[in-house]
């Protein structure tokens, strides 16, 4: 039933019109397939949660719409000739969500739109079964698209063979790669795509779709409490609508959902106690710093979250140290009050300072994962910012 799918799956967006914070590439992709210069082999790479996969589908869709002239056209590598292409307006690169072709990919049963996870499909072998499948013609639409996510986890010896196949592939197929890590591929695969960035989303981009969710779920949240959302998710839209779901589901979806019951829930550390946790540190107060850690973890807090904060808080310090016009409320989801506060905490230290308390807490945060005792590591780490020298 509807009830029972998650929000992120529930209002994934079917249309170009309806992605958040990509509006760059959503133009580029637009623009290729009214003109008909259709590549052969596309590149998302960007953080999770960014909108990489939901991109590859939306444009399979526009690109194998029945409906849409831009979708009948051209095979990957002719250009059009004449001048009505590049007058042609956007809406006919949209897919029209209703014909046979649509329906089938919004549903997840199109023959002609092979989705493979690298991260659990790493070998040569598998890699030789999909390349075998590019031989034969589209079942019903023009293309045969293959979205290959997570592709920086390919084996070396698979990502060769796949090399062979974006070196020479059928005029009727279109590979799109998604990838979190370029840094990880072979550069001989880059170069045979067409590379397209997503960036990170900012958190008014998020609060916007979330309180249209929360709209359509009839559920209404303190707008504080959905900006709290946002600045948790960190960039990731798919991680605030399962946080958002969260709230949700918690409230009965008959009430208000406040801010301090988003807080309670899942655990999120406020920004002020993490600001209240540094001046501990700018004062060297080593046993003000443990008490109030341990006060955190006698209250329930989530150390592992609160370690999360602070690597951002500080991270945040840092840049603001460096350059203030790094930092704006818009980007780092901050009240003009914290960034004024964090102002004042930076003026008292240095910016090798400020890194090197950045790395033990990177450090500490690594080492929690392990840790029998899970407060060990930070300690420690307090321990050595706060250490003075006789």
């Amino acid at each position: 039933m509807e009830n029972n799918i998650a929000l992120y799956r529930k209002y994934r967006p079917q249309d170009f019109s309806e992605i958040i914070g990509q509006e760059h590439i959503v133009q580029t992709l637009q623009n290729s397939i009214t003109s008909g210069a259709i590549s052969h082999a596309y590149l998302f790479s960007g953080p999770r949660g960014s909108g990489k996969t939901t991109m590859a589908r939306i444009f399979a869709k526009a690109v194998n719409c029945e409906r849409s002239e831009a979708g009948r056209r051209l095979v990957p590598g002719e250009s059009k000739s004449g001048s009505s292409s590049t007058k042609a307006s956007a809406d006919t690169a949209k897919p029209c969500n209703t014909c046979d072709s649509c329906l089938e990919i919004t549903a997840g049963k199109s023959m002609d739109l092979i989705e493979i996870d690298a991260a659990s499909h790493t070998g040569v072998d598998d890699v030789r079964e999909l390349i075998e499948g590019i031989k034969f013609a589209p079942v019903k639409s023009k293309y045969k698209i293959f979205i290959i996510d997570e592709c920086h986890q390919l084996s070396k010896s698979a990502a060769n063979a796949l090399l062979k196949t974006l070196e020479e592939p059928p005029n009727h197929a279109i590979f799109i790669l998604a990838t979190t890590e370029t840094q990880k591929m072979i550069p001989t695969i880059i170069s045979r795509c067409q590379r397209f960035d997503f960036k990170r989303l900012h958190v008014p981009e998020i609060i916007k779709k979330l309180e249209f969710v929360a709209k359509k779920e009839q559920v209404t949240f303190e707008p504080s409490g959905l900006s709290l959302i946002a600045l948790n998710a960190r960039g990731s839209f798919r991680d605030a609508e399962s946080l958002l779901d969260k709230c949700i589901s918690f409230s009965g979806g008959d009430k208000l959902v406040t801010t301090q019951e988003i807080k309670e829930l899942l655990g999120i550390v406020e920004v002020s106690q993490i600001s209240q946790f540094v001046d501990f540190l700018l004062t060297k107060d080593t046993k003000g710093a443990l008490v109030f850690l341990n006060t955190l973890v006698d209250g329930g807090v989530d150390l592992q979250e609160f370690a999360k904060t602070l690597i951002f808080y500080v991270r945040q310090s840092l840049l603001l140290k460096i350059n203030p016009e790094l930092i704006s409320m818009e980007v780092s989801g901050l009240s003009k009050e914290e960034i004024e506060r964090m102002k004042e905490q930076t003026e008292k230290l240095q910016e090798k300072e400020i890194q090197k308390m950045l790395e033990l807490f990177i450090d500490a945060e690594n080492k929690m994962k392990y840790a029998t005792i899970l407060q060990l590591p930070l300690e420690l780490a307090v321990v050595d910012i706060t250490y003075k020298e006789t």
